[in-house]
């Protein structure tokens, strides 16, 4: 393995030198800084991808490291996967645009996390082996549960991919001078090396030196930022309302979020889609027990929510600090005008305040910094919808359960592949679309047939199969459909004059659709296979309180 890492990282020296001449003219001059510390930050976890391969022999080692991380290390990976470009730049640059409003968005990331502590983690990690799937069907149906569970993971992951993938092709393009599509191969080759060498070992370790580099870089542009205002946030708030355009009303709510269905329904995705997330559930089956499994949520929560506070300085920042410097301020007005989709315009802030406060160097590095906050994300999002295709849907749906472990794993590695592709295909045909519907339609599909199957599975005991399947299966559809008829798609993509569905947050009424179906088709399950159901409830609850009980889940 060790010549294709050595041949990767002449290719990535190569296109970065190809990106300097597009159509026979030189482009912007290349920010040495940002490829070097790029190549170093590639190298490096391509060393730590080689290593974790030749400890990567067995199905628990490839889905779960082994069971061998620890609570603080898992937490650390938890708040990597979770810490996207979208939160680091997108949040800064919604603060910088709309000031106070920008606040909503980090909080509602945030909120999800105590349901997962409080509720779900100890009871996830007791119940599950692999994936969340494990859970939902200990006590239901194997098949339809699994197939329903696999299906809801796989349009998350590959919606959420899309989202990546356009964003680090943008971020690339603009910031290094590689071709967009390029850039797009680039992380997907990258990602399918990680993953298919290194399996989740290899992954958690990428995530964790990510989050590492992120925290320390944010927190050296927050400090920066104060101490520029004595660390005043009175002077700072009142700068930034003498320079932005909208003044006093950045200090307001409203501006992004004005109705209150919205704001609710906006804040339902959110929590709810968090604790339904595929890639985010996977990391509680790498640590030992359930106590690991709290600690891990525990330091995930600090982890993450103290780098939402800094976003909130450092978009405040920016707003300061780039529209005040005549340097930027071309710059500045190109951001708060528009840009692209994902990557650019308002959500570069970020990077023109690292800039700012540290010069080429500090830029380079938060620019890497950026690019490998991408590769961490897609190479977790990649690992858990190949689990769910070779766990979830080969080894126990059309194997069902006597599946050997080397022929899962090679399922796995082929779904990993086959997932790059996609994703990089996708990437390069969204290049051009408006994808913010995509990151909240990932969300509004967890919250509407991930959460509500799982959640219920471990909570209620009169939930039957045929309520769980119809339930996710609505749940999944009405979020779908209420995306495309409103106005994001239906207006800005399709260009129709008015949206059918109002709302631009379908999960107030998905989440809602999935909750009452679930419930109504379960109460009125009077099948034989509902007994069951029902039956099998006491010994789950046993085992998910205590981690006693047979192994496995519950056969069917």
């Amino acid at each position: 393995m060790f010549k294709y890492l050595t041949l990767l990282t002449i290719l990535a020296s190569q296109l970065f030198a190809s990106g300097t001449i597009e159509g026979g003219e030189a482009r912007d001059t290349l920010n040495v800084p940002a490829i070097i510390m790029f190549l170093i930050f590639v190298g490096g976890t391509l060393m730590i991808t080689y290593w974790a391969s030749k400890r990567t022999k067995t199905a628990s080692d490839f889905y779960t490291a082994g069971g061998g991380i620890t609570g603080f290390q898992n937490g650390m990976a938890i708040a990597g996967d979770y810490m996207s470009a979208a939160s680091f730049l997108g949040i800064s640059g919604l603060v910088y645009m709309a000031g106070y409003d920008g606040l909503i968005y980090s909080i509602g990331f945030l909120v999800g996390w105590p349901i997962i502590l409080f509720l779900i983690a100890e009871r996830l990690r007791n119940l599950g082996k692999y994936t969340f799937a494990d859970v939902a069907s200990f006590r239901l149906q194997q098949e339809p549960i699994r197939i329903l569970a696999a299906f809801g993971a796989i349009a998350t992951v590959i919606l959420y991919l899309i989202a990546q993938m356009v964003g680090s092709g943008k971020l690339i393009e603009l910031l290094f001078g590689l071709p967009y599509e390029y850039a797009v191969i680039l992380v997907g080759v990258l990602m399918i090396l990680y993953v298919t060498f290194g399996g989740m070992l290899a992954t958690t370790w990428v995530q964790i030196i990510k989050a590492g580099l992120l925290l320390s870089g944010a927190t050296f542009m927050a400090i920066a930022v104060l101490y520029h205002f004595d660390f005043s946030f009175e002077k700072l708030f009142a700068t930034a309302i003498e320079v932005h355009d909208k003044g006093i009303d950045i200090m307001s709510p409203g501006g992004l979020v004005s109705d209150p269905v919205s704001a609710i329904s906006l804040g339902i995705a959110l929590m709810f889609g968090t604790a339904g997330l595929p890639h985010i559930l996977m990391r509680f089956f790498t640590v030992s027990d359930a106590k690991e499994a709290r600690k891990s949520v525990f330091f995930a929560t600090g982890f993450i929510g103290y780098f939402y506070i800094l976003t909130f300085i450092i978009g405040f920042g920016a707003i300061v600090m780039v529209l005040k410097n005549p340097a930027y301020l071309d710059l500045a007005k190109q951001a708060i005008s528009g840009g692209s989709p994902i990557i650019g315009g308002k959500n570069m802030a970020a990077i023109h305040l690292s800039h700012a406060v540290g010069g080429d160097f500090f830029l380079g590095f938060i620019s890497a910094v950026a690019f490998a906050t991408i590769l961490a994300v897609v190479s977790g999002l990649t690992l858990a919808g190949a689990s769910a295709i070779s766990n979830d849907l080969y080894a126990n749906v059309i194997e069902k359960g006597v599946c050997d472990e080397a022929r899962e794993m090679r399922v796995s590695k082929i779904a990993t592949v086959i997932l790059g592709i996609i994703a990089i295909g996708l990437g390069i045909a969204f290049e051009k679309q408006n994808i913010a519907f995509v990151v909240g339609l990932a969300f509004a599909i967890a919250a509407s047939s991930n959460f509500p199957v799982l959640f219920l599975s471990m909570f209620w005991s009169k939930l039957t199969t045929r309520g769980a399947v119809i339930g996710g299966i609505l749940g999944l559809t009405t979020a779908i459909v209420l995306v495309i008829l409103g106005p994001i798609v239906w207006v800005d993509i399709f260009g129709n004059a008015d949206a059918i569905f109002p709302y631009k947050y379908p999960a107030l009424f998905s989440v809602s659709v999935a909750f009452i179906a679930i419930w109504f088709f379960s109460i009125t399950d009077n099948s034989e296979r509902a007994t069951q159901d029902r039956e099998a409830f006491e010994a789950q609850d046993i085992r998910s309180q205590t981690g006693i009980g047979a192994e496995g889940a519950v056969e069917h």
